[in-house]
């Protein structure tokens, strides 16, 4: 039976909330399956590690992740806790250039038309939003963010860097994943106006003949912005630069309900992290009001990574059980309880806004479900 070595980031603001969700979650699903065993291992990574340590990302730690099978990982960083430059701490970025965690996968699906803010999405009658962004999560415009800079001169740049190494490897996870899905791989770029992009647009077409099952076309940025708003249903798989992704994630997860309903997974060659999209909302933390879903869809993610033909079937299990709790009308009002940023603040009195939490399981023919008409479950 193999036992899983799992490193657990909890993180700062909301990320031990929602990481005891997924966790929670996860054991009841283990406790379904056959010959599939979890075993923990907390480490302590983030601002709060750093006001203790003067360390956000411990070097031990990060040798624990080497050894671990997979890390699950919660939210990091605190808008009051800067480097003297004036940047916040990002050890979750650290972590993907230390363990080559290249390949971000950014699921985005529209669980209920309730949730969109778009019209005509979701539902039976409705169209439907279920695409992923391929976000290359190693170079690009993040490539010298820690590059030490002069000091006293009156500018400052960021160098957008694209490797043909980095571009290959990513754009081929893009097809690979395309396969399994819809067929189709959409590059993002903005290679009318920057050479790097015009670069990458070479090597994802020097690459497209690699999978000729697979149809591919090309979008700017820009437009993409546009039309992710106006026609999201048309898109299968995506791949675009580290940046640019990290813009477009966001604006995909507001279509869907928001950064608590967007899971994400960053994966290497030989490591993988998976987290929430959503940063650590610490004007929320502690209240029991943080939406765990996307914490919980990770951890799905993880499940499925992991590739054991079990852990494979409790991925399938707690996704059916999260469409299934979403598909329930009282927890519509519990969705806008989940973060959007750092600085997110509610707008709204608290009576409006439920917290969406995980209390029990019960099971339900082959899967689990989330117990949608226990009130314990929506306390």
């Amino acid at each position: 039976m193999p036992a899983y070595h799992i490193a657990v980031l909890p993180g700062d603001g909301i990320g031990p909330e929602v990481t005891a969700a997924a966790l929670q979650v996860l054991d009841a699903t283990v406790a379904r399956l056959d010959d599939v065993q979890l075993r923990y291992e907390e480490l302590s990574v983030g601002a709060g590690e750093y006001l203790k340590s003067g360390n956000p990302l411990p070097e031990s730690a990060v040798e624990r992740m080497r050894a671990a099978d997979a890390i699950l990982l919660g939210a990091m960083g605190l808008p009051s806790v800067r480097w003297p430059n004036g940047v916040e701490m990002t050890p979750q970025i650290d972590i993907r250039e230390k363990l080559d965690l290249f390949n971000g996968v950014r699921p985005i699906k529209l669980y209920h038309p309730a949730h969109s803010p778009l019209k005509g999405f979701g539902g039976a009658e409705g169209k439907p939003i279920d695409f992923v962004i391929i976000r290359e999560n190693c170079e690009g415009l993040f490539s010298e963010r820690l590059t030490p800079r002069p000091e006293g001169r009156d500018f400052e740049t960021d160098t957008m860097k694209i490797t043909r190494h980095g571009a290959e490897r990513v754009c081929r996870e893009a097809f690979k994943l395309a396969a399994t899905r819809r067929g189709h791989v959409t590059l993002v770029d903005k290679a009318n106006v920057l050479p790097s992009m015009a670069f990458f647009r070479k090597v994802f077409d020097a690459v497209a003949p690699e999978f000729p099952a697979i149809t591919t076309d090309h979008v700017y940025v820009d437009a993409m912005a546009l039309f992710l708003v106006q026609r999201p249903e048309t898109y299968d798989v995506m791949v675009t630069e580290n940046m640019f992704g990290d813009i477009l994630s966001d604006l995909a997860a507001g279509i869907v309900g928001g950064m608590g309903m967007a899971p994400s997974a960053d994966i290497g060659p030989a490591h993988a992290v998976f987290q929430p999209s959503h940063g650590t909302a610490p004007t929320i933390a502690g209240q029991g009001i943080a939406n765990p879903i996307a914490t919980i869809l990770s951890a799905a993610l993880m499940l499925d990574w992991l590739g054991h033909p079990e852990s494979q079937r409790g991925a399938r299990m707690i996704e059916a059980a999260v469409a299934a709790t979403l598909a329930f009308s009282a927890y519509m009002r519990g969705l806008l309880a989940e973060p959007r940023s750092h600085h997110h603040r509610r707008s709204h009195h608290r009576r409006h806004r439920r917290p969406l939490t995980v209390s029990r399981f019960s099971p339900c023919a082959s899967s689990i479900s989330l117990c949608p008409s226990d009130p314990v479950c929506a306390a």
